[in-house]
Parts: structure tokens; C-alpha cells; sequence
């Protein structure tokens, strides 16, 4: 097992933060021409970045880092839904509504909810899910998670089907994480949370007080041969400048040991929940969040960004424009908390905000699926519900291969439209269907190999003759 230090080295950051302390603009247009490249940065000159606050280098940052998210990912937004299973937790996390210290009733799905909560979702549109389970080893074990992505697999709706199921689970063994490679899961997400060591014991009681457990999990990961993996701070526990450098050498590490990054990095903010009152001392803003979101594509270039619903609508359009790749929509962070909407043909979602329900934390972005895709095409960007990497195969190293150069887009662009056209047919609002039609048209012109889009053009007609779930 490495050492913490082959990892964070708190130390050495600290003194990276005390030498960048006052960037120059020279000095942050010499680093910014050398981020263009899209090479990745070191840790010191990420320090100079973290740094800056004259808003004109900050504009530039953002110009740079919407150039690069652009040549990489290009205009998709990839759309998931995260899907709560349990909040049995033995940790009592200050920062989390699970935690032990929260008396209200608790809650466990069994398969055939599951398979309800699922139903919901695929009548919505979705195609990608993200399960979460508060750690309990009695309630919580490593089969049930394995049967509760069987029944996912399992469950469909009319033409609705889920067709990747990424996991965040507490960090567990070598033999688990052997067991949900098996069980076909697409990436792995577990955030350190902080990595500051301090402020993590602080704030942790139960096993996940363990910071080396938390720290190793996504080695245990790989040796059991999952190579899509999820990294991610929350912000506002500590320092945001500390856990910038800190995310960044976690990722930096994993691509040297493994030569695989990280596929995604997660930015989520601290908010309140019912029964959490911890003082956020280092409550970071929403202009913070948004540099942070740019120096993470500055510095790390070919990885997945992701954006969930912690954040208002009008501070996630502005980061889909300078790095973020992948959000989450019409989300519920209760256990069992997704129903029908009986107003309209479009399912939508809704967060119950009664005090005696134990969710993670409060959401900011309460929009349905369609209202956000709507929104999204207004925008000019393509809406994406894209699982084709995972089935043929272009994960770790091989996807590496296509994202680094910006080569993905080829595959992406044609994939992105087809699931697109799946969702006008099968879910979207009248509105939503005029104005993604003018969308596809649009980016169907962009396909630069004409046999690829010749191809295209061919499943897109199989596809309004009523087929699904055409790749490539």
C-alpha cells in the first residue's frame, strides 16, 4: 500500500500556496498559453491559478478553460440521475444528513421499490444512474448492492432502459469491488471529501474516520480491475485553494501509478440538510466554484466534469460553458423519494421538504428533466444520455487513449444525437421536440467523417421507425 505522502502531501502544498501567493498577470498568461496545449498542469503552477483574483486573469481563465472543455468534450451535456437506496449509515459525518446523529426514521428500498424508483426515472428519459448508499455493513452488504444493480439492469419501461449504473458506495475491499466489476457497473465514484487530514478527523466519527481507508480505495478499486473511476471534494469543508492541489495530486497519481486519471472529477458545495448544523467556517462562493471548475480544466484536461443540483440553474449554465461535461437533472436525494407527475405526459420529479425526512442535503436546481433539456437547447448545446464507452469497452486506459487528444468527439457527437433523438421520441414536450430537432440539424452538419454521418443518418431513421439503443 503507498504511503499518504505518494498522494497528498499536505506539507509541500502549504508551501506551494505561501510561494503563489501573488500571481502576476505575465506570470499567469505564461501558464495559461501552456494549459492551450492541453498537456495538464503542475501542482505549482495550479498554485499560481488558485491564487488570482483580479477578475480580468479570472476571465481569462475562463476563456481558456471553455476553449479546452470544447476541443475535448465539444457541446454535449451528458445527463444522469442519482438514485438514493439507503440512508442506514453508522458514520455520523458532520457535514451529512445521514449521519447517526440525525434521529429521524430511516429508510431501505427492496428490489421491487427499486424497480418502481427505476420505472420513474426511465418514463423521464434517463438512461445513466448513480446509486447511493449510506455505509451499514448489516443493512447495506455488498449483495444487496450487487442485486439492487441486477434488478436496474433488469427493470424496463415501454422503450426506456437503464443502461449504465455508476456506484458510490463507503470504500470497501478488494473482494467487493471485485464484485460490483462483475456485476457490470460503469464508474466508481468516492470523494475524500477533504484532504486536509486534520479537518477530515474533525469532522468524521465511524469507519469512514479512517483516512488512509478513504484515501486507498480507489487503489483496491483497480487491483480488483475497475478502471473508471470518480474523484471529488466537497467544497467548503476546508480551504477550497488546499483541495484544488490536493484533487489534482490524487488524480496525478493515479495516472502515473495505473496510467489511467481519473474519468470524472465532482465539485459538489456544501449545503445545509435537516440535522446538519455545522459551521461552515470556509464557505466557499459561487465565483470561487466557478474558478475552481476552470482551473480543474485547465489542469486536467481530459477528464469527465461533473455538476449536480446542489447549484442554481443560472451558476450551472455558466459552468457548462467553462468545464463542466456531465449533470445531474430532476433530482432526489431522499430514499424513495422519485414519483409521478399526473399533469403532464413528461414525468417529472419532487423533492419532499418535509422535516421528517432524512435526505443528504437540500437541492437548488428543482427543474424537470425536460424543463432543464429545454433549457439546455436554448442554450445551443446538445443534450446527451450517451452509455456507449462502458458497453464497447472504452474505459481506463483505452478511453484515455481517445479523450486526451480530443479524439472522443468523434464517437460522441453521433452517439450524443442518436440517444437525443431517442429522448424527443419517446418523452420530450412539444417544445422540447422543436427545438431539438433544430439541434440535431445543427450538429448533425458538424460530423466530420461523412461515412459516420452517413451512418448516422441511416440509425436516426431506424430510430423514428420505433428501434433503440443504437451506438457506436
Amino acid at each position: 500500500m503507498p504511503d499518504i505522502k505518494d498522494i497528498i502531501d499536505e506539507k509541500n502544498i502549504v508551501d506551494i500556496l505561501k510561494k503563489t501567493g501573488k500571481p502576476t498577470a505575465k506570470k499567469v498568461s505564461a501558464i495559461l498559453r501552456k494549459a492551450e496545449k492541453k498537456k495538464g498542469l503542475n501542482l505549482e503552477e495550479i498554485g499560481w491559478l488558485v491564487n488570482v483574483s483580479d477578475p480580468k486573469l479570472i476571465e481569462q481563465m475562463f476563456e481558456i478553460a471553455g476553449k479546452i472543455k470544447n476541443e475535448i468534450y465539444g457541446e454535449r451535456i451528458v445527463f444522469f440521475a442519482p438514485l438514493y437506496i439507503s440512508s442506514y449509515c453508522v458514520n455520523d459525518c458532520d457535514y451529512c444528513g445521514f449521519h447517526t446523529s440525525n434521529s429521524l426514521p430511516r429508510n431501505k428500498l427492496t428490489l421491487k421499490e427499486v424497480a418502481k424508483q427505476v420505472k420513474i426515472l426511465e418514463d423521464m428519459g434517463h438512461k445513466r444512474l448513480l446509486l447511493e448508499f449510506g455505509e451499514h455493513h448489516l443493512t447495506n452488504p455488498i449483495d444487496y448492492v450487487i442485486d439492487v444493480i441486477k434488478t436496474i439492469y433488469g427493470t424496463k419501461s415501454k422503450n426506456g432502459s437503464i443502461r449504465r449504473v455508476n456506484v458510490n458506495i463507503a470504500a470497501t475491499t478488494v473482494d467487493d469491488y471485485r464484485k460490483l466489476k462483475a456485476v457490470g457497473i460503469g464508474t466508481y465514484q468516492l470523494f475524500q471529501e477533504t484532504y486536509h487530514y486534520d479537518t477530515y478527523q474533525k469532522l468524521h466519527r465511524g469507519p469512514k474516520a479512517d483516512y488512509e481507508r478513504q484515501l486507498f480505495a480507489h487503489d483496491r478499486a483497480f487491483e480488483a480491475g475497475i478502471d473508471d473511476i470518480g474523484l471529488g471534494v466537497l467544497f467548503g469543508l476546508y480551504d477550497y485553494r488546499f483541495e484544488v492541489l490536493g484533487l489534482i495530486s490524487h488524480a496525478q497519481y493515479l495516472e502515473k501509478k495505473y496510467g489511467v486519471g481519473p474519468h470524472t472529477l465532482s465539485v459538489p458545495r456544501f449545503q445545509p440538510a435537516p440535522t446538519v448544523n455545522m459551521q461552515v467556517k470556509y464557505l466557499i462562493s459561487e465565483d470561487e466554484l466557478l474558478k475552481v471548475i476552470a482551473i480543474l480544466r485547465l489542469s486536467v484536461p481530459y477528464t469527465g466534469m461533473i455538476i449536480s443540483t446542489r447549484e442554481r440553474p443560472e451558476m450551472r449554465k455558466k459552468a457548462f460553458k467553462i468545464g463542466i461535461s456531465q449533470a445531474s437533472a430532476a433530482s432526489v436525494v431522499e430514499v424513495g423519494g422519485y414519483e409521478s407527475s399526473s399533469k403532464s405526459k413528461v414525468q417529472s420529479s419532487k423533492l419532499k421538504r418535509d422535516l421528517d425526512k432524512v435526505r443528504q442535503f437540500d437541492t437548488q436546481d428543482e427543474r424537470s428533466l425536460d424543463e432543464i433539456i429545454e433549457s439546455i437547447c436554448e442554450e445551443g448545446w446538445l443534450p446527451s444520455f450517451c452509455t456507449a464507452c462502458y458497453r464497447q469497452g472504452r474505459t481506463g486506459k483505452t478511453f484515455m487513449h481517445f479523450a486526451k487528444p480530443g479524439e472522443i468527439q468523434n464517437l460522441c457527437r453521433p452517439n450524443a444525437i442518436l440517444t437525443f433523438q431517442e429522448y424527443l421520441n419517446d418523452y420530450a414536450s412539444p417544445k422540447s421536440k422543436k427545438l431539438g430537432k433544430k439541434i440535431i440539424e445543427k450538429y448533425m452538419k458538424q460530423i466530420p467523417s461523412q461515412n459516420i454521418k452517413k451512418e448516422t443518418e441511416k440509425r436516426l431513421k431506424k430510430i423514428n421507425k420505433g428501434e433503440r439503443d443504437l451506438y457506436f
